[in-house]
């Protein structure tokens, strides 16, 4: 069975750093998809950084882009969200995602979401 869980969501004050982590079960990272989601009270979902086999390439939306940072560490089957000089308008539950196969480009995976998805982590920023 396949798992996500994301952690490391808190409390932060604007201008700070979070890290967010998701820990993988089931199977494994390499050859296929990753993205951090998030959603916001009364917004719809956005792709805010996804890694795809497919292209090679990570796209950021343009709201975090120069901010966050998504990276992986296969052996340990974990995904991250580096998160640095946040703003008030980051604040919301944000979801790490996966597919095993990536199949389409980063881009499509932000804009259209993943097959897996991990229960969300809420992260607060204060002004």
């Amino acid at each position: 069975e396949v798992q996500l869980q994301a952690s490391g969501g808190g409390l932060v004050q604007a201008g700070g750093s979070l890290r967010l982590s998701c820990a993988a079960s089931g199977f494994s990272f390499g050859g296929g998809a990753i993205g951090w989601f998030r959603q916001a009270p009364g917004k719809e979902r956005e792709g805010v950084a996804c890694f795809s086999s497919r292209d090679g390439n990570i796209y950021y939306a343009d709201s975090v882009k120069g901010r966050f940072t998504i990276s992986s560490d296969n052996a340990k089957n974990m995904e991250y969200l580096q998160m640095n000089k946040v703003k008030p308008e980051d604040t919301a539950v944000y979801f790490c995602a996966a597919e095993i196969l990536g199949t389409s480009s980063s881009r499509y995976y932000c804009q259209n979401g993943m097959y897996y998805w991990g229960k969300g982590t809420l992260v607060t920023v204060s002004s």
